[in-house]
């Protein structure tokens, strides 16, 4: 039983790296299936099940301390590719897409909530909060939104099974449509040449800043930066006033660091190569953090979680059909709002570039708009469900 908190991290910090390490060099299908985020956490919450990590006031303290100071550090570092004037360019439809998939996301949260919630562990409202956060940004939304509505550590594991299993499946639906574009975009009559004309320009911003390669002082100098809007950020939250459910301390400090991110991706700093490899790192670290936490008595429930995770998505894409017929929206449009949202960086621009490899840039910015917003779209899904 570990008692001492630098052991406790460092034995979380290495098993992190040799899951990450296997992710990458391994050529087994196994990670397909069980992505390397989700392994860590299964590992973490065995460990923490069959009394690996003792509850003690060192292991306690190293817990707050890191995770603190990692999330904002994190969420910075990631918006640093946010820059608002390329994302303006993807023009009225394209956004419009965005944010009819984001808001059709939380009502499928609240109304499938609703319909099961007699079948629910107590708290998983604050679970469904942090997975919408995910489900309309990215993994690094929800355990931000784990951090400031505190949701219980094995209810937050049955995010991430919906995380995994559920999304899975929408993303090979998505990719599954693909060939059928034309057929698509004759039933909502659409005219598309409003995307060429947005790729064209985003297409030739990207390529003015093609990044160098990743390097010591570049790393040095993100990860100083980014450690210190964490701190700056932590003293400034624990000064100002707590309002409602979901804005605390942990907010105020995640509003700093996402100003002080989107400002800086509009300047040559986000040029400097490396800050979505540290920003990963970090978020592994931090799921390695709150597996440490959890518990798998309550795994057996498992099943209702999986449920509602297609009923949230069934929803979702009733929604986006009406809205698609009503506006007149292409497949595309409408398929990487869609993965943006629930799929974020890592499957809207693959998703994107299925229609055409000069749409991929596309595919990049509408899911960097998600990273920026998804925490705060999480948190109106938390005021909603807590108020059910």
């Amino acid at each position: 039983m570990i008692k001492d908190g630098i052991m406790y991290v460092s034995v979380l910090l290495a098993i992190t790296a040799i899951i990450a390490i296997a992710e990458k060099k391994s050529q087994s299908k196994f990670f397909k299936y069980v992505p390397g985020i989700v392994l860590i956490y299964l590992v973490g919450a065995l460990l923490q099940t069959f009394g690996a990590f003792a509850d003690s006031e060192s292991n306690d303290a190293a817990y707050g301390t890191v995770r603190g100071l990692l999330l904002p550090a994190m969420l910075m570092l990631m918006l640093l590719h946010c820059d608002l004037r390329k994302i303006v360019r993807l023009g009225p439809k394209m956004l419009g897409a965005f944010f009819a998939a984001s808001f059709s996301i939380i009502a499928g949260f609240t109304i499938t909530y609703i319909l099961l919630q007699g079948f629910y562990a107590t708290g998983t409202w604050k679970a469904f909060a942090a997975l919408s956060a995910s489900w309309t940004g990215g993994s690094a939304n929800m355990v931000i939104l784990q951090d400031i509505i505190n949701v219980p550590e094995n209810i937050f594991g049955y995010a991430l099974i919906m995380d995994t299993v559920n999304y899975s499946f929408w993303v090979m639906f998505m990719f599954w449509l693909v060939p059928f574009a034309e057929v698509f975009n004759r039933w909502t009559k659409t005219d598309t040449t409003y995307i060429d004309q947005a790729s064209v320009e985003i297409s030739a911003t990207t390529e003015e800043n093609e990044q160098p390669g990743i390097g010591f002082v570049e790393m040095l100098g993100l990860l100083a930066l980014a450690i210190f809007v964490s701190a700056i950020g932590t003293k400034l939250g624990d000064s100002l006033p707590e309002i409602g459910t979901a804005i605390n301390s942990t907010t105020w400090t995640i509003i700093f660091a996402s100003l002080v991110g989107i400002v800086l991706a509009m300047t040559k700093v986000a040029n400097v190569p490396g800050s979505m490899e540290i920003s990963k790192v970090m978020l592994y670290i931090v799921i390695a953090l709150i597996a440490s936490h959890a518990d798998f008595s309550q795994l057996f429930q498992a099943p209702v979680y999986i449920i509602s995770g297609f009923m949230i998505l069934f929803f979702h894409g009733i929604f986006m059909l009406l809205i698609a017929k009503i506006f007149k929206l292409d497949l595309f449009t409408l398929g990487v709002a869609s993965l943006a949202n629930i799929g974020g960086v890592a499957s809207a621009p693959i998703l994107a570039g299925a229609f055409h490899r000069s749409l991929i840039p596309i595919g990049i910015l509408m899911a960097v708009l998600g990273s920026l917003l998804g925490t705060y779209f999480g948190i109106l899904t938390a005021n909603i469900l807590s108020a059910l």
